[in-house]
C-alpha cells in the first residue's frame, strides 16, 4: 500500500477494477442496473475513512469497493487516520466495550481518543459530497472537522446489540452528528441513539478477488504441502483475528472433542495481524500455549506468508469451517467459506445467522459441545456437507457479493442527495 500526500499521508492507493468483469457472476442486468444508478451521481465525490489499510474486514472491503466506485464514475478516495499505540489501545478498548465487554471509561482514555481525532481532523482534507467514516476509531472526526461540506455517514461494522452503556453514551453525541448511519443488522441499532437516518447494509465479499476466485487443484495442493497440512486427512479451519471475541481457545476445545471421534482431524487457525490491533499478539500467544504440542494444530498468519491466495486454498481444502465467535458484527470469512461450497458451523450470535441458515448452509450452535457434535456429523456425512455447501454458495451469490454492496451505497448516496 502506498501512502502518499503531505501529512495527509493518509491516502491509500487502490488498483483499478472493472464492474463489467462481474457480469458472468451476477448477470448483465444487475451490472447495468448499478451503472444506471451511478449515472444519477455523476461527478459526485466520495471519501472513505478508516484506521488501517490492511488486516481485518473493513480494509478488505475497501480495497475492492473503492475502485468499483471509481469505475462507475464516482470520484472516490480512501484515507486512513494516523494513531499512536496509546490511541489504538484506546480504540480497541472502545471496540470491545461497544461489543459488551466490561471496561472502565477513564478520563485518560477519553483524552487520548479525542486528541488523536482532533489531530487527524486538522490534517485531513475531507471536502467531499459523501464522507463515509468506518467504525469507532475515526468516529469523533466529525466533531473536530469544522467546515463540513457534504453529507457525513457513519458505517458501524461491529455488533452493537449488547453494548457497555457507558461507552455507548460517550460515543452517542458523535454518532448523532452524522447525516446517516449504516449498520449490518436492525438489531444493532439502539433506540437510545435517536439517529436521523439509518441504512441496513450487510458487508460483502468479492468473488473475483485473490481470496475468493476459483483456484486450480495444483495450487491448493502446493499450499497445503508448503505448510505441512495433509490433504488426505479431514481439515477444520477458522479464519479470524486472534481476538477474545473470536474465542480461539473455544475452537481448540471443539477440535479436541472432534479428535476423540475422528483422530486424524487437523485444525487450521488463520489470522492476519493488523496494525490497529495491538491485542492480537496477546491472543496469538494464548492460543499457541493452549494448543500445546499438538502437531495437527496449525497457527498461520500473514507473517509466515499466508496471504489471500493461501487463505483461499485452505478454505477450499477444508471439510468444515468454524466460526466460534462470542460476538460477531458479520464475519466475512463465513461468506468466503460458503462461496467455496464449504459448510460452516457457526455460533448463533451477531451477523452469523444472516449467513449460516441452520440445517441449510451449515449449523448454528450455542456451545462447544454442539459445535463438536455438528462438526463430527458433517465430517461423517460428506454428501450432506456437499449439498449444504452448494446451498451456501447460492445464498452468498444472492445476498453477500460486492456488487450488491456497491448498489446499496449508491442508493443511500442518491437518497441523501
Amino acid at each position: 500500500m502506498s501512502h502518499v500526500e503531505n501529512m495527509d499521508k493518509t491516502a491509500v492507493s487502490s488498483r483499478k477494477l472493472s464492474l463489467d468483469k462481474y457480469k458472468s457472476t451476477v448477470g448483465e442486468e444487475h451490472v447495468e442496473h448499478i451503472r444506471s444508478l451511478a449515472e444519477k451521481l455523476s461527478g459526485c465525490s466520495v471519501v472513505h475513512v478508516n484506521s488501517t489499510s490492511f488486516g481485518g474486514g473493513v480494509a478488505e472491503i475497501l480495497h475492492r469497493l473503492v475502485p468499483l466506485m471509481q469505475d462507475v464514475g464516482l470520484d472516490t478516495q480512501w484515507k486512513v487516520i494516523k494513531g499512536t499505540t496509546e490511541f489504538f489501545n484506546a480504540t480497541k478498548t472502545i471496540h470491545n466495550a461497544l461489543q459488551g465487554m466490561k471496561k472502565p471509561l477513564t478520563e485518560e482514555l477519553k483524552n487520548t481518543y479525542l486528541q488523536q481525532n482532533a489531530a487527524n481532523a486538522s490534517q485531513m482534507s475531507l471536502d467531499c459530497d459523501h464522507v463515509v467514516i468506518h467504525d469507532q476509531q475515526p468516529l469523533a472526526l466529525i466533531n473536530f472537522y469544522r467546515k463540513r461540506y457534504g453529507k457525513w455517514i457513519w458505517r458501524c461494522h461491529i455488533d452493537l446489540s449488547q453494548p457497555n452503556q457507558e461507552f455507548l453514551r460517550f460515543s452517542a453525541p458523535f454518532i448523532r452528528l452524522y447525516d446517516a448511519s449504516i449498520f449490518t443488522m436492525k438489531q444493532y441499532v439502539s433506540s437510545s441513539l435517536k439517529l436521523k437516518e439509518v441504512a441496513i447494509i450487510p458487508p460483502s465479499i468479492d468473488p473475483l478477488s485473490d481470496k475468493n476466485k476459483s483456484l486450480p487443484d495444483t495450487v491448493i495442493l502446493s499450499v497445503l504441502s508448503k505448510y505441512d497440512v495433509n490433504p488426505e486427512k479431514p481439515i477444520l479451519t477458522q479464519v479470524a483475528r486472534f481476538d477474545p471475541w473470536k474465542d480461539p481457545l473455544g475452537v481448540i476445545d471443539v477440535y479436541k472433542l472432534v479428535k476423540k471421534k475422528i483422530p486424524d482431524v487437523q485444525l487450521l487457525f488463520i489470522g492476519s495481524m493488523a496494525s490497529d490491533d495491538p491485542e492480537g499478539w496477546v491472543y496469538f500467544e494464548k492460543t499457541a500455549r493452549y494448543s500445546g504440542a499438538d502437531y495437527d494444530i496449525h497457527l498461520l498468519t500473514d507473517l509466515v506468508g499466508v496471504h489471500d491466495i493461501e487463505v483461499n486454498a485452505f478454505q477450499r481444502a477444508s471439510n468444515v469451517v468454524l466460526q466460534k465467535s462470542l460476538r460477531e458484527g458479520f464475519g466475512l470469512t463465513i461468506s468466503e467459506a460458503l462461496w467455496k461450497g464449504v459448510p460452516v458451523v457457526g455460533a448463533n450470535v451477531g451477523g452469523i445467522p444472516l449467513q449460516v441458515i441452520h440445517n441449510a448452509t451449515g449449523f448454528l450452535v450455542n456451545n462447544v459441545e454442539e459445535a463438536a457434535e455438528k462438526t463430527i456429523y458433517l465430517l461423517k456425512h460428506s454428501e450432506i456437507a456437499k449439498i449444504m455447501g452448494e446451498k451456501g454458495r447460492e445464498h452468498v451469490r444472492k445476498n453477500f457479493l460486492i456488487t450488491r454492496h456497491l448498489e446499496d451505497y449508491l442508493k443511500l448516496f442518491i437518497q441523501l442527495s
